[in-house]
């Protein structure tokens, strides 16, 4: 009788078990089903239309009225006045990182470990400007920069300048503006990385001898040097192409690529030098981005120890 029903239910089992083997690769490939329909939107919206643009940059229209290859579009990117505007985001977007740092290290720092029981309201602060809309920041900082505006005013009431100085349309402007709206890109990160910090670590440090700025550099720089790579990279890569704030800030004195692509994509026949100008500055972003990732990565090993041995 025992053995009937043994051969029973592994009779049954073997039945069974295509099904459960089903069911099991399910459970366990469901994260990827589910991530399944954002990756077709990512290729369809986001790869397709990067490698037609790099196929429209190399291809031209003869006088048979075919498509052949060529480098014109390239040759003719390639003058300094193209280039010049390439290395003018680049450094602008490079400040603005290293600025945007220097503001959001310490107001992070000071959220996490002195905003006791106002660090939410500090917190919703900092967030509050991302719920009105982004030009009537632009516009509402016409009225701070301009000539009779209330940074002038400020200046000269306290004595500090004598006629009223012209903000707008500099390079000054066009950096306070990049900074005022990035910085909480590079606070949040790092706000979120000290946030979970353990400061026992900090008294630690201090009751084994070390100073405060040993204490900065030996132990919490080294621990949130992840959260401010993210940081500097979500400030770094938007600000290379931003074209809001340089084109409505800046006037047409300095040209980035944010300009640059738009006078050509909305130009008449310059389309195909849009789109080679754009892998150019694709390549020129990339190449950066690389080195930058490598000296993270190289700034952590010094600061771990690693890079003494």
């Amino acid at each position: 009788m025992n053995e009937v029903l043994e051969a029973t239910i592994l009779s049954s089992e073997t039945q069974s078990s295509p099904i459960r083997r089903l069911i099991s690769a399910l459970k366990r490939e469901a994260p990827f089903a589910i991530g399944i329909p954002a990756l077709i939107w990512q290729i369809l919206f986001f790869y397709l239309p990067i490698a037609l643009m790099i196929l429209a940059s190399f291809f031209v229209w003869n006088e048979r009225g075919t498509l052949s290859f060529s480098i014109a579009h390239f040759r003719h990117i390639c003058q300094s006045s193209y280039l010049s505007s390439i290395g003018s985001s680049l450094l602008l977007s490079f400040s603005t990182a290293i600025t945007c740092f220097c503001i959001g290290f310490p107001l992070a720092h000071f959220i996490a470990f002195r905003g006791g029981r106002f660090k939410n309201m500090f917190f919703f602060l900092l967030i509050i400007p991302f719920w009105t809309n982004f030009l009537l920041h632009i516009y509402a900082w016409f009225f701070v920069l301009e000539k009779d505006g209330f940074l002038n005013t400020i200046l000269l009431n306290v004595g500090l300048i004598q006629s009223p100085i012209h903000f707008l349309n500099t390079p000054f402007a066009v950096m306070l503006m990049m900074v005022y709206y990035y910085v909480p890109f590079m606070t949040l990160p790092i706000y979120s990385s000290l946030d979970r910090f353990d400061p026992s670590l900090l008294e630690a440090s201090q009751d084994l001898g070390a100073s405060k700025f040993q204490t900065f550099r030996r132990v919490l720089l080294p621990l949130t040097m992840n959260s401010i790579r993210s940081g500097f990279f979500l400030v770094f890569i938007p600000a290379f192409g931003e074209f809001v704030i340089p084109e409505l800030m800046g006037g047409d004195k300095d040209y980035y690529i944010g300009s640059v692509i738009s006078q050509f994509i909305l130009g008449e026949e310059t389309g195909h030098l849009g789109t080679a100008y754009t892998v150019i500055s694709i390549c020129a972003l990339s190449f950066c981005i690389s080195i930058l990732f490598w000296l993270f990565k190289h700034l952590s090993k010094v600061l771990s120890g690693g890079g003494s041995r």
